[in-house]
C-alpha cells in the first residue's frame, strides 16, 4: 500500500507477483541518453548531426560502450524498419521515433534502432502494440511513498524513479492480446472463487489496486470475499485507465466537476526552477504559473521521488556542450506545456484515489492455498517468452532470420 512500510515478514505468506505473472523482463538499458528525448524533432536533429560526422568525430558523438560501437553488427528490432548496416557507414535518414515510457508517467521519444541501444530487450518489442499493457514493478525502496506497480501502454524503459532495478511484466505473452501472462490455472481459480469468468484485464485491474511492496517484490493478496475483489477491480480499472492515458475507455482523463489546470501566467522560454504555491494551488515554472494544481498532484511520488520534479528535470537538466545531448529546443515548446497539463490531471486523479487502496484487507489466499490448487509454483516455461515460429526479422547487414 502506498506510503506504508511493512515490517519484514508481515505479509510473507501472500503470493509474489513474480509467481502470478511469471514472465518478466529486466529494464531496458539505453546506454546513451541522446537517443531519447521529450520531442521527436530533437532526435531527428541529433541523428542528422551524427551522420554528418565521420570517423573519430562520429565515434565520439556516438559515445561507444562495451555493448555498442559504430562498428557493431546488430539485427533490427522486431517490428522496426531500420537499417542494419554498420553505423560507421550509415548515411541514411533518421529512424522514425517511437513513444516510450522513460520513467513513471513520463512518455518521451526514442530512436528505435538496435545499433544505438545497449540492451533493447527484443522480446518486449515482439509483443508491443495494442492491446498490450506493461505492468512495471517498481524497485523496492524501504519507507518510500508511491505505488508498487505502474501500468503503461507505451513500451517502458522499466527503471524505477529511485534508480532501483524493477521488472517489466507484459500482460500478454504473444502479440494481439493472446496468451495472458498469468500462472497457468490462476484465472480459472479466480473464476471459481468469485463466480464469474475472470480475464487478464480484470486480474491486472485488481493487481494495480492491491499490490503491496516488499523486499522480495510485489505481493498480491487474493481475497476470499467476492465483494472485496469487485471493489478492488472497480478501483483498479479506474487507475488503469488513467495510467494508460485513457487507452481503456478511449477518453482522455479529466478531473471531475469541470476543474482543469490552466496556464495563468505564460511559461518563459527558458526555465530553471519548479516550485509549488500551496495557498494558490499553483505550479510555478519560474514566473510562469499553472493552476489549479491539487496538492495530491504535486505530492504524488513513485519510489519516494516526486513525479513532477523528475519530469521537469528530464527537460531542463544542463547538458555537455558539443554533445548530441546538448541538441534540443532553443525555447520551451508549447507541446511540453500541454503534456504537463495532462500529467497534472493524471496525478491529481491518481492521488485522490490512493487512500482507498488501504481498504483492501481481510482474509486472502496464501501461497499454500495456491500450491494446493496446483497454481504455484508456475512451470518453468511460463517464465520464458513465448516462441514465435512464423516471425521473420532482419539480422545484421540485411540478412533475414526466422524466429
Amino acid at each position: 500500500m502506498r506510503g506504508v512500510t511493512e515490517a519484514p515478514g508481515a505479509h510473507d505468506d501472500l503470493p509474489l507477483l513474480d509467481d502470478l505473472m511469471p514472465w518478466s523482463v529486466a529494464p531496458l538499458r539505453f546506454g546513451r541518453s541522446w537517443i531519447v528525448a521529450p520531442d521527436a524533432r530533437t532526435l531527428r536533429s541529433r541523428w542528422d548531426r551524427l551522420v554528418a560526422a565521420e570517423g573519430a568525430e562520429r565515434e565520439a558523438l556516438f559515445r561507444s560502450s562495451r555493448a555498442r560501437t559504430p562498428a557493431s553488427a546488430v539485427a533490427a528490432l522486431p517490428g522496426q524498419r531500420t537499417s542494419t548496416v554498420r553505423l560507421a557507414r550509415e548515411a541514411g535518414p533518421c529512424p522514425e521515433p517511437v513513444r516510450v515510457a522513460r520513467g513513471p508517467f513520463d512518455e518521451q521519444w526514442l530512436l528505435p534502432d538496435h545499433r544505438l541501444i545497449d540492451t533493447a530487450r527484443p522480446e518486449l518489442w515482439r509483443v508491443a502494440g495494442e492491446p498490450q499493457l506493461f505492468a512495471v514493478e517498481q524497485g523496492y525502496v524501504p519507507g518510500a511513498a508511491g505505488p508498487a506497480l505502474l501500468v503503461t501502454a507505451a513500451l517502458p524503459e522499466g527503471r524505477s524513479a529511485a534508480g532501483r532495478p524493477g521488472r517489466i511484466r507484459p500482460l500478454f505473452r504473444r502479440p494481439g492480446g493472446r496468451e495472458p501472462n498469468v500462472a497457468p490455472g490462476l484465472l480459472a481459480f479466480l473464476g471459481k472463487r468469485y463466480g464469474h469468468e475472470v480475464d487478464a484485464l480484470e486480474w491486472l485491474a485488481w493487481t494495480v489496486a492491491a499490490a503491496r511492496p516488499s523486499p522480495a517484490g510485489c505481493r498480491v493478496p487474493v481475497p476470499a470475499d467476492p465483494e472485496v475483489w469487485a471493489a478492488g477491480v472497480a478501483l483498479g480499472r479506474e487507475l488503469l485507465d488513467v495510467q494508460a492515458r485513457g487507452a481503456l475507455s478511449g477518453a482522455k482523463p479529466r478531473l471531475p466537476g469541470g476543474r482543469r489546470p490552466y496556464v495563468r501566467a505564460a511559461v518563459p522560454a527558458r526555465l530553471a526552477t519548479l516550485t509549488y504555491d500551496d495557498e494558490d494551488e499553483a505550479l510555478c515554472l519560474d514566473e510562469g504559473r499553472i493552476s489549479p494544481v491539487p496538492e495530491e498532484a504535486w505530492e504524488f511520488r513513485v519510489g519516494g521521488a516526486r513525479v513532477l520534479e523528475q519530469w521537469f528535470a528530464h527537460r531542463t537538466a544542463p547538458q555537455e556542450p558539443g554533445s548530441l545531448e546538448s541538441i534540443g529546443p532553443v525555447a520551451w515548446p508549447q507541446e511540453w506545456t500541454s503534456e504537463l497539463l495532462d500529467l497534472i490531471t493524471m496525478l491529481a486523479l491518481l492521488g485522490a484515489r490512493e487512500a482507498e487502496r488501504a481498504a483492501f484487507t481481510g482474509e486472502a489466499a496464501g501461497r499454500e492455498e495456491l500450491r494446493a490448487a496446483g497454481i504455484l509454483p508456475p512451470p518453468p516455461r511460463a517464465r520464458r517468452p513465448a516462441s514465435v515460429l512464423d516471425h521473420q526479422e532482419e539480422g545484421p547487414e540485411g540478412q533475414f532470420m526466422l524466429l
